[in-house]
């Protein structure tokens, strides 16, 4: 990563893209790649698309996925205090206290997730009452629900966080949606560095940034069947296992800072997953691993799955804080994902078909 990369990596974690909201993100994500890719297309839903090599019949595809968690404005009471639905994923647990933008066709209406204070909360003899879905509520200042209407404001409305990025101890990124527009960002950088680097494919590379993954991988599974790819490699985040209230012995033991995480899964095809491996050996690059029980709850099923089935493999960076508006990420593991991905290409071959009977 340069200073140019790091510039649009602060830019484009700080626009907003929630699921189905995708195509302002998807606009810097395709000026920033403009430079090292031959063409571009979009889908319906916003998928974007960087082709080199268009007119190759070998088709292979790395991909990550473009959209954050959030919310959708579901009711106004009279009082104008605002009820929530998911879009996503999001954590009923962290909303209070918390700012968000709202966005309207008039602009961002700003509010805040209101709650009660501590010693409010509790009548005697009961227990504290914790937030849940269908009590936290969003305040935009207002004193009915006409005044929440003037504002621009109403059903259907999707919420963000304004959260941005930061680096804390020289060396950990800090943002909202991280997951997994550091996705979107690493493929881009594979990008970069075959530009720069002079580097010949000799089959034609898709670089997507698929949309709605949060809400069940649906934009790799309508560009899956666009492009009919014959390779894909996937990449987004994973869990950071070893802070509290994880048990390794559930999840996993993976952590932040040592490197890539490689999986294995039925959706995984194997002598694809195998090669990555050796790329990793060979060239020293750090890596761990993780096994997946029937999906990887990734883009990889929607790939691995469609047409005919495409030999697909999951990279995955570790993640701390998933789905908050603090997750975190270490720079030394972003290079080295971009780099396992850019050597992994350079070990493809035209018509492989990475066939178990070969």
């Amino acid at each position: 990563m340069n200073d140019q990369s790091l510039d649009f990596l602060e830019r484009y974690l700080n626009n907003a893209s929630p699921t189905g909201y995708e195509w302002e993100g998807q606009k810097l994500w395709m000026d920033y790649l403009r430079p090292w890719v031959d063409e571009f297309f979009t889908d319906t839903y916003g998928t974007a698309v960087g082709v080199i090599n268009p007119d190759a019949d070998y088709k292979v595809v790395i991909e990550g996925h473009a959209d954050e968690i959030s919310w959708y404005v579901n009711y106004i009471s009279d009082e104008g205090l605002l009820y929530v639905i998911r879009n996503g994923g999001s954590d009923h647990q962290i909303a209070p206290s918390k700012r968000v933008n709202i966005h309207t066709k008039n602009g961002i209406v700003e509010g805040v997730f209101g709650w009660p204070a501590i010693h409010t909360r509790r009548s005697p003899g009961s227990e504290e009452q914790a937030p849940k879905p269908d009590n936290i509520f969003i305040d935009v200042g207002c004193d009915n629900k006409e005044e929440v209407e003037k504002l621009g404001v109403h059903v259907g409305c999707v919420i963000t966080y304004p959260d941005t990025f930061s680096v804390l101890n020289g060396n950990k990124f800090v943002c909202r949606a991280l997951d997994n527009r550091v996705g979107g960002f690493m493929i881009a950088e594979v990008a970069r560095l075959l530009k720069k680097n002079g580097k010949t494919l000799d089959f034609g590379l898709y670089i997507v940034n698929s949309v709605q993954e949060e809400v069940g991988l649906r934009g790799a599974q309508m560009i899956a069947e666009r492009i009919q790819p014959n390779v894909a490699i996937v990449t987004d985040v994973t869990h950071d296992t070893h802070t509290p209230m994880i048990d390794p012995k559930k999840e996993g033991s993976n952590k932040m800072g040592a490197g890539p995480v490689i999986a294995w899964a039925p959706a995984v095809q194997n002598r694809l997953r195998e090669r990555i491996l050796d790329v990793a050996e060979k060239g020293n690059i750090p890596f761990q691993r993780v096994a997946k029980s029937r999906a990887t709850g990734t883009d990889t099923d929607s790939f691995a799955y469609s047409n005919t089935g495409v030999a697909s493999a999951l990279i995955s960076l570790p993640l701390r804080y998933m789905h908050t508006t603090v997750e975190m990420v270490q720079r030394e593991d972003v290079e080295n994902v971009i780099r396992l991905i850019y050597e992994t290409l350079l070990n493809i071959k035209s018509g492989e078909t990475f066939s178990y009977f070969d």
